[in-house]
């Protein structure tokens, strides 16, 4: 099964590389390069641009993790900038409004957002420019218009009914006449670029402490919303040492709770325990024994995740080789589970974008934000452009989980960037959207690399599988089945059905992820990006 998968050339460069997927988001950070930033100056201008021309994925409304590494003292963090449940946001709160489960759609269903708070904390660390020269590119596109994408424009597509329940939101996302905007034609959001405008004059502290917050919380309140001053004024951005787990000598690094990143080492330590070389890669061996460890770390996540701030999680044990041992006797490797429980252990005291960048230096930042599903809540604060997430519906209503709704709690997370070092400095920089399948997808593409020595876009463009179900309270319980691309052979999907497993077919790059990625050779110190034919984006090279 060695067929080499490229659908474009992997990009080269020794000077920096953004990989997005947005063209023009690329574009802007690789100017920032040019013109003499770094990377972190670089993904601020991504990330901003990102926000306009990819308004169904992530947003000023959202929140940022972020892996990213500082050249000058060879360090590497973690960023997590997600909002705290609202005073009001208890489980009777909602009960008592008639929800049996946490709501998706609406004002509601929003955390208070982290993106701008991270901006922030990356410009006054890290930066060498103005933050205010920064957005610049990101409000000319909101203000002039930019061209849709042909994702962004199924995005849109996707989200019709929910952004037509809403005046504010219908009055910026569709047309006059209710009508989409399609793949090609010119889409502004004057408001938006206003509200950037007060933040590059005033800065962060506007929108989180001053008149756009003033503005936001009057908006809520007024749709029936519980946003508050003190949730978005108490706003903090979380910097920290990422945990990590060894792979076959390389180290990995990802984000800590309430992110979901935890299980994609848990799942490469059960998979370090087999020799994935005995097989072909791609091989119904190889994928059979990735499924099963997936469904061991998604039962012990459902189990244990949840904000560390509030909860204990026996995290040190979960990621730790001998929990994985225990996970990895469980599975059959001839046959499929039907059920899996999670693992025992002793308690210790579907929208989204992603990209990363990589400069001259070697800084290089993993960088995730998202609205959660497509546009998130659907709602827009009259008046600001900001179309909210709907990341409260990551909790619970019952009463005793981990994850259950409660004042000044983060909700669990799908969101998680990572970031794989060789001899302490990057190797490789990637992610994916994708919710459920976001450590899936990363545990694929970093077998393909290190253990069959896949090219960064060969990596990128083989086919994918998908198992599901994975977090969303409602589904949790339902049959296991494994979603696979069309361009997956069938003599693997076969084997797989006698496996025991449920196979479905999925549409490319719809479930699939959108995997931006950068490797670094580490002899010649040489960068090559790859960026996902599944979305519209590239690599852009300095």
């Amino acid at each position: 099964m060695n067929v080499p998968y490229a659908s474009r050339p992997t990009v080269y460069s020794n000077n920096g590389i953004v990989c997005s997927t947005s063209p023009l988001a690329a574009s802007a950070g690789i100017k920032v390069l040019a013109d003499g930033g770094n990377a972190f100056d670089a993904a601020l201008a991504t990330a901003a641009v990102e926000a306009i021309t990819v308004p169904g994925m992530c947003g000023f409304g959202g929140e940022v993790f972020a892996i990213f590494y500082d050249a000058k003292t060879g360090k590497t963090h973690g960023l997590t900038s997600t909002g705290m449940a609202p005073k009001q946001a208890t489980p009777e709160y909602y009960t008592s409004r008639g929800y049996t489960e946490m709501p998706g759609v609406g004002p509601l269903a929003a955390s208070p957002p982290g993106e701008l708070a991270a901006y922030e904390y990356f410009n006054t660390n890290y930066g060498t420019m103005p933050l205010a020269d920064l957005l610049q590119p990101a409000i000319k596109y909101a203000e002039e218009g930019h061209p849709i994408t042909p994702r962004a424009a199924r995005v849109f597509e996707g989200a019709k009914d929910k952004l037509a329940q809403f005046p504010s939101s219908a009055k910026v996302f569709l047309k006059p006449d209710g009508s989409l905007y399609g793949e090609g034609e010119m889409f502004k959001n004057v408001d938006l670029a206003n509200t950037l405008k007060i933040v590059a004059e005033k800065g962060i502290d506007a929108f989180y402490n001053g008149e756009i917050a003033e503005k936001i919380v009057a908006e809520f309140q007024a749709a029936g919303g519980i946003m508050d001053r003190e949730s978005l004024a108490n706003h903090k951005v979380e910097v920290y040492e990422p945990i990590e787990t060894e792979y076959r000598g390389y180290t990995v690094a990802e984000n800590r709770p309430p992110s979901q990143g935890m299980i994609l080492l848990e799942m490469l330590n059960i998979i370090e325990g087999f020799n994935l070389s005995d097989y072909e890669h791609l091989s119904p061996e190889a994928i059979h024994l990735m499924i099963e460890a997936k469904k061991r770390v998604f039962a012990d996540r459902n189990e244990y995740l949840a904000d560390p701030h509030t909860e204990d999680i026996p995290l040190d044990t979960l990621i730790s080789k001998d929990f994985a041992d225990s996970r990895r006797d469980t599975i059959d490797l001839s046959k499929a589970s039907v059920e899996v429980g999670p693992g025992p252990v002793i308690a210790e005291g579907t929208d989204t974008s992603y990209f990363c960048v990589i400069d001259k230096e070697g800084n290089a930042l993993s960088f995730i934000h998202s609205l959660y599903n497509g546009f998130g809540s659907g709602f827009v604060a009259e008046g600001t452009g900001i179309v909210f997430n709907n990341r409260q519906q990551g909790f619970r209503l019952e009463e005793g989980h981990p994850n259950t709704v409660q004042p000044g709690k983060r909700p669990m997370h799908t969101l998680n960037a990572y970031i794989v070092l060789k001899d302490n400095k990057p190797f490789i920089i990637s992610g994916t959207p994708g919710a459920d399948f976001q450590p899936q997808g990363n545990l694929q593409i970093i077998t393909s690399i290190i253990d069959y020595g896949l090219g960064a876009q060969e990596a990128v463009d083989a086919p994918r599988w998908y198992s599901i179900p994975g977090s969303h309270p409602p589904t949790v319980n339902d049959p296991f089945e494994v979603q696979v691309e069309p361009r997956m052979p069938e003599s693997v999907t076969d084997n797989l059905q006698g496996k025991g497993h449920t196979i479905t077919w999925g549409q490319e790059g719809i479930s699939h992820g959108i995997v931006q990625l950068i490797c670094v050779n580490p002899e010649t110190g040489v960068y090559a990006g790859a960026s996902d034919p599944r979305g519209d984006g590239h690599a852009s090279a300095l």
